[in-house]
């Protein structure tokens, strides 16, 4: 099976280079056909009348380069615009759209840079729309994500798929090694989903807690108020992140209590059971796709400091939990969102869109 990976999809961001990797180890060829628009530049989708002209441009640029032979076309993240250029450069053959987000839940409902109802809002409503139905198949990173991404576009279910997100296991892997003092570790963009504001409560609840908190964002201003026992590292590199996880004491998932924080599982969820590192995160319908509380993770209610901060003590506390807590969070990872799994999840939905297509 050949592979089109299409799209001004951003290579930098792991969704993209995880399911390239996965397909590529379930033994699809895969071959890129990408113009650079995204890449870098934090806030783009705001960036105005010169985002615009760059993705007019590059859109232009797919279509003119050589033509390659291929079974199916898979847009990447974030390919809400592409669909369009995608469908003329597919010649007949099946368009799978793997989006992760919506982009009015994005930036309306969890980001809230536009109000619901305004007319940027309705304009990122509709491309949501369009381009969910544009595509053959639709693949979120879950059963609720799907779910909810179908009702969007007024979609069969059939139409929209889930694969797990999963992580990079070039950098993420088993050798977590916890560091004295034991501290837990939170990775992020700082944004309202992750519910910053519930890690910082937890942290003043449990003084004696130490949490080291690595990413700037959104939320910046809330850390300039941090408790002393919150350590603040703006930004660490990428590949220097397992590093970071096999030194923690455990991983701080995200507590946020919007209805996109309840539908998604996050990078740095995976990334830490991938390592091995015991997970503390949110009990959503999400999280319980993949993990199971006291044995594969410990999940606390969304937005809950007090019940958050009663687990650290508790995880903190008790070295034979987190021990357990490892070793069972990294085998659901193996048995459900390991690369291996991912990629034959991966290519089976392409072949069933492939066939679809053919039918």
């Amino acid at each position: 099976m050949r592979v089109l990976y299409f799209g001004t999809y951003d290579r930098d961001y792991p969704r993209n280079a995880q399911v390239i990797s996965c397909l590529r180890g379930a033994g699809v060829e895969v071959v890129e056909r990408h113009e650079s628009v995204w890449e870098g530049r934090r806030e783009s989708w705001q960036a105005g009348v010169g985002t615009a002209a760059r993705l007019a441009v590059a859109e232009l640029r797919l279509l003119r380069q050589p033509h390659a032979e291929f079974d199916v076309v898979l847009v990447g993240y974030p390919g809400h615009l592409d669909l369009t250029a995608a469908r003329r450069a597919a010649r007949g053959r099946p368009v799978v759209f793997n989006p992760l987000v919506s982009l009015t839940d994005t930036f309306v409902s969890d980001r809230r840079r536009f109000r619901p109802g305004s007319p940027p809002a309705r304009a990122l409503a509709a491309i949501d729309r369009r381009a969910l139905r544009a595509a053959d198949l639709t693949v979120a990173d879950t059963r609720a994500n799907a779910a909810y991404l179908a009702g969007l576009a007024g979609l069969p279910p059939e139409r929209v798929e889930h694969c797990f997100v999963g992580a990079e296991e070039r950098l993420f892997r088993p050798g977590w090694w916890p560091q004295e003092p034991f501290t837990f570790l939170f990775v992020g963009k700082l944004i309202p989903l992750h519910g910053l504001e519930t890690i910082l409560a937890a942290a003043r609840e449990a003084p004696e807690i130490r949490i080291r908190l690595v990413g700037t964002g959104q939320l910046d201003a809330l850390l300039e108020t941090r408790p002393p026992n919150v350590e603040w590292v703006p930004w660490v590199e990428y590949d220097q992140l397992s590093g970071e996880l096999h030194q923690a004491g455990a991983a701080l998932g995200i507590f946020g209590t919007s209805d996109k924080a309840r539908r998604v599982i996050p990078n740095k969820a995976f990334q830490a059971l991938a390592c091995g590192t015991p997970l503390v995160t949110a009990d959503t319908p999400a999280a319980r796709e993949l993990l199971a509380h006291d044995e594969s993770a410990l999940l606390v209610p969304p937005g809950d400091a007090p019940a958050l901060a009663a687990a650290l003590r508790r995880l903190a506390g008790d070295r034979a939990l987190a021990q357990r807590l490892a070793e069972e969070g990294h085998a659901a990872y193996r048995r459900e969102a390991s690369e291996q799994v991912l990629g034959a999840r991966w290519r089976a939905l392409l072949e069933r869109a492939v066939r679809s297509r053919r039918a």
